[in-house]
Order: C-alpha cells, then structure tokens, then sequence
C-alpha cells in the first residue's frame, strides 16, 4: 500500500490530523472529545506518516522517543492532581483560574483540562511506541 500517492499525501494527512487532535483535546469538557480520543487521533497520524515514510523518518521529526511524551503526561496529570493541595482541598479536586483578557472577555484555565492534556500526551506517547514498535524492521533497530 505504500503507493507514490499515499507517500505524497500521508505528510499532509498526518499534520492536518494534529491539528484536529488538538481541536478535540481542546474542546474536551463542554462537548464530545478530550484528552484520550484527541491522543488516539495523534497517534494514528503518526502511524500513518510511519507507514509511508518508515520508521526513522517518524522517529527523526517526533524528536523525542514517543515513551517520553507519555512520562511528560504522566507528569502533566499528576501536577493537576497535587494542585489541588496548595489550597488545601480534596486531590484532583477541579479549580479555575479565570483571566479577563483586554477585550472585555474572559479567559478560564482549569486543572480538568491540565489533566486532559496529560492524558493527551499518555495515549499519544504509549500507542506511537507501539505502533512504530509494530512497524519497524528488525533492520531498522
């Protein structure tokens, strides 16, 4: 399957994926979407520029080895949770910080969605290394 056209449209397929990750990490709590299923869709972008540029490729532009974006959400939702202590209520209690912008608008922060974002980075991190262990040859290790 690893046809010129996939090879020429996985690149932009997978970034546009991303981009709509993050719309759904970002939209999470008032209507359907979050953390895990936004990291599902970022993790099957990065599966799909796997397949069509191989496993070094993908591993060169992530950077970082994907195992460590699932620590760094590890830690993201432990933080979320321990936040609550510094005002001494229940953990993973949730709290707003509400920010009003020169607009006149206002802007709401919250530890709910610190904790969906460390989700985000935990399933994208665990299902690319997986996936990318799936794909790779044993020539390629």
């Amino acid at each position: 399957m690893n046809t010129v056209i996939f090879r020429t449209i996985a690149p932009y397929l997978a970034a546009l994926m991303i981009v709509f990750s993050i719309f759904v990490l970002l939209r999470g709590h008032n209507e359907p979407g979050g953390g895990f299923i936004g990291g599902l869709i970022a993790a099957s972008a990065i599966a799909i520029y796997g397949i069509s540029a191989g496993v070094a490729e993908v591993r060169r532009a992530l950077v970082f080895h994907p195992i460590t974006f699932a620590g760094f959400g590890v830690f993201i939702a432990a933080l979320s949770g321990f936040m609550s202590l510094f005002v001494e209520v229940p953990f993973l209690k949730g709290l707003w910080l509400f920010i009003n912008l020169s607009d006149g608008s206002e802007l709401a922060l919250s530890t709910p969605m610190l904790f969906d974002i460390g989700v985000y980075f935990v399933v994208l991190g665990a299902i690319s290394t997986i996936a990318l262990a799936l794909e790779e040859d044993e020539d390629d290790k």
